[in-house]
């Protein structure tokens, strides 16, 4: 078995990464980069499914920062009942909404700090908006992300800050904002967290470390 090199390695995966996800549309439903901003913070310990489904009803109350501002906190609450810690969730979209509109005029920042600054918008969650709503090059690091860099030995899985910095260390900057939805969408059509035969993943199979690979078969 030829070993590879952890930049040989990255090499080959982006290439089949780019073959079998050549598209990759933004798996969270909306139509500005506000909208995109509530989703992704909807998003945590929840499917990208249900935040889907409970984002029309909320949106169409309001669309905007500005329109989100005057709802309160009970009318939210309403809509987004079914998604994982809603009630803060609510709390954090309204508040989040009112800074926007005090601080600027609606509109959501282009800048890590900014967008960090705002309540329930982590690393990742403003990783995903510089990404996709601005173009600035980053890699959010979710679940799937983090446990396929630990298998395919690109990180050693200690935490995401790490993940991070090894994904973006060996991956080419212009090609990070989309292989973290490429990576995504392959950790959910072949990589499942449990009772994963690696020997059948199309890059498991041979990208998997053999320490891995025990600790997988112990599960």
């Amino acid at each position: 078995m030829v070993v590879l090199k952890r930049s040989e390695k990255a090499e080959k995966i982006a290439a089949m990464l780019e073959e079998l996800y050549p598209e990759t549309p933004v798996p969270l439903d909306h139509e500005n980069t506000f909208q995109l901003l509530i989703a992704v913070l909807m998003s945590a310990q929840t499917t990208d499914l249900k935040v889907n489904q409970v984002t029309p009803a909320l949106f169409s109350k309001a669309p905007t920062a500005k329109e989100m501002a005057k709802l309160d906190v009970e009318t939210i609450l309403e809509d987004i009942r079914q998604v994982g810690l809603a009630p803060t969730k609510a709390k954090n979209i309204l508040k989040l909404s009112q800074i926007l509109v005090e601080k600027y005029d609606g509109e959501v920042p282009e800048g890590f700090e900014p967008l960090e600054a705002l309540p329930g918008v982590g690393h990742k969650t403003a990783g995903v908006v510089m990404a996709q709503a601005f173009g600035v090059p980053a890699f959010p690091i979710d679940t799937h992300i983090h446990r396929l860099a630990a298998r395919w030995g690109l990180s050693n899985g200690k935490n995401v800050e790490k993940t991070e910095k090894d994904l973006k260390a060996v991956f080419p900057k212009e090609l990070w904002n989309k292989l973290h939805l490429q990576i995504i969408f392959f950790g959910r059509e072949y990589c499942p967290a449990r009772n994963h035969d690696l020997s059948q993943c199309p890059i498991c199979s041979w990208a998997a470390t053999k320490k891995r690979i025990k600790e997988e078969a112990r599960r």
